[in-house]
């Protein structure tokens, strides 16, 4: 795994974000309480809140999206067991992730203030970057949200009308498009370095137009004239850059020195009680993908009192009967993504370069075949991992111009990447996951999540609206974005 600069790992250990003071003789300026922040710069709240999302988005990656899309699976487990990997979704299993986004909403929400009164521009543009980075995450995954009126306490609303999903994503775009529009690279960015691009702000426009392409993909189901949109800015790189190689990809490393580490504080916590998925494996396994020894161990099993290296080896997901069914031990997965150094994804040029791909494929650019293998490549840089140079060759990764081929390599890709493989396979239903009997929810993979049980009390009068216009809270009411 690459490793961050020691410039990064310096400013990681300020990582609250502390700044120096000149002396003065006013005892007004100097008579505070040295234990209060009296001030917010633009950019006290930014490697808080960069570190405490991102970090966030790797454990809910791993909490729910490996489950949903059959990464992995919990075994040893009761087959008939209400879990998320048999589509049974528990009515809080959201409230995490929505009290993390909208914490960090309120705190881009002043960081964006700040920046406007004291002119600083570039801080200005992150912030909106930023605030848009969750939102997506929040109305993707629950849909409709209290959006236009929330972390608006300060001004006396308590409770927050939730706003349409097509709505919010309208704005997230438009806010985008601003914030592309403000970034003045001849101003230094003047607080301390930030953990993710540290202080570079022509990273950051990249991030911020690669987000733009992102959700641009996510509504074309709906709104198809987004792809004309996205060839044009991908035309236009001096009015819209975008993350254009490995070392302008949003990536964030955790130097393992506190508090920038791994989500797991014990190691073990990632892979005890987890077996690699046999449709994860099996594909992998097809391919004689180099990423797979990156993801996990091989499989064992005894064999005339000894016990014998299989390969590598999953578990079907939602297995249908009893866990003695499986007489090997099935692959663990690799405790290297885990450990205190590590790095998470945010948005890697890998999945740029598919979303290339996709308007190649529909005929919206040329060289789809290049840049699905530029895609792959990138992946597999991402691990620093080299591929065999039969691999091309291989008829099941070898360009066949589908986008079935596309969609499962893009599954790849995005492994451990937040909530983006599910969101892409609401997209699109693909890669094509096998199910079981042993599958709850009429065997549909769940399009959204509950919203938190605080919620439907504190905000009563609000979510039973939202739920009326939905018939339920029901987690298979799918995104408006979606077919």
């Amino acid at each position: 795994m690459k490793r961050i600069t020691s410039t990064l790992v310096a400013s990681l250990a300020l990582l609250a974000g502390v700044f120096s003071t000149s002396c003065t003789n006013d005892f007004e300026s100097t008579n505070h309480d040295p234990n209060r922040l009296q001030e917010i710069s633009p950019a006290t709240l930014l490697n808080p809140m960069i570190y405490t999302v991102a970090s966030n988005n790797m454990y809910r990656s791993w909490q729910h999206t490996s489950l949903l899309m059959q990464n992995t699976i919990n075994f040893p487990a009761n087959p008939t067991a209400t879990s998320i990997q048999h589509y049974h979704l528990s009515d809080n299993i959201g409230s995490a992730a929505w009290n993390t986004y909208y914490k960090y909403l309120k705190n881009a929400q002043l960081m964006e203030q700040s920046a406007i009164e004291v002119n600083e521009v570039n801080y200005q543009a992150i912030a909106i970057t930023l605030k848009v980075w969750m939102s997506a995450s929040l109305v993707d995954i629950f849909g409709d949200i209290p959006y236009f009126e929330a972390s608006k306490g300060d001004q006396g609303i308590l409770y927050p009308v939730f706003d349409d999903q097509k709505d919010v994503y309208m704005d997230l775009l438009a806010l985008l498009e601003q914030a592309n529009s403000l970034y003045d690279h001849t101003r230094a960015n003047v607080y301390y370095p930030d953990i993710l691009f540290e202080n570079d702000s022509k990273k950051w426009q990249k991030f911020t137009n690669s987000l733009h392409l992102r959700l641009l993909l996510r509504t074309t189901n709906k709104m198809p004239e987004n792809y004309q949109k996205m060839v044009s800015m991908i035309s236009n790189p001096e009015k819209y850059p975008i993350i254009n190689s490995i070392a302008e990809e949003a990536t964030l490393f955790m130097t393992g020195i506190s508090p920038n580490v791994s989500p797991w504080s014990r190691v073990q916590d990632f892979y005890n009680g987890r077996k690699m998925g046999a449709f994860f494996i099996d594909n992998l396994n097809d391919m004689n993908d180099p990423r797979r020894a990156f993801f996990s161990g091989t499989a064992s099993k005894i064999i005339d009192g000894e016990r014998v290296d299989i390969g590598y080896k999953g578990i079907p997901s939602a297995y249908d009967g009893p866990d003695s069914q499986f007489d090997y031990e099935a692959s663990n997965l690799n405790r290297i993504i885990a450990e205190p150094s590590t790095k998470t994804a945010i948005l890697t040029y890998s999945e740029v370069l598919f979303i290339h791909v996709e308007l190649a494929q529909k005929g919206y650019l040329q060289g789809a075949e290049e840049y699905y293998n530029k895609a792959i490549n990138a992946s597999m840089d991402y691990y620093d991992l080299e591929i065999d140079a039969d691999y091309f060759n291989n008829p099941l990764v070898k360009y066949d111009g589908t986008l079935e081929q596309i969609m499962l390599q893009k599954y790849y890709a995005l492994y451990m990447n937040d909530y983006q493989q599910w969101l892409e396979y609401k997209r699109t239903g693909l890669p094509k996951l096998p199910v079981t009997k042993a599958m709850g929810n009429g065997q549909n993979l769940p399009s959204r999540f509950p919203y938190p049980l605080d919620v439907r009390t504190k905000n009563k009068t609000n979510y039973e609206k939202v739920i009326q216009k939905m018939g339920s809270d029901n987690i298979n009411y799918k995104s408006w974005w979606q077919n």
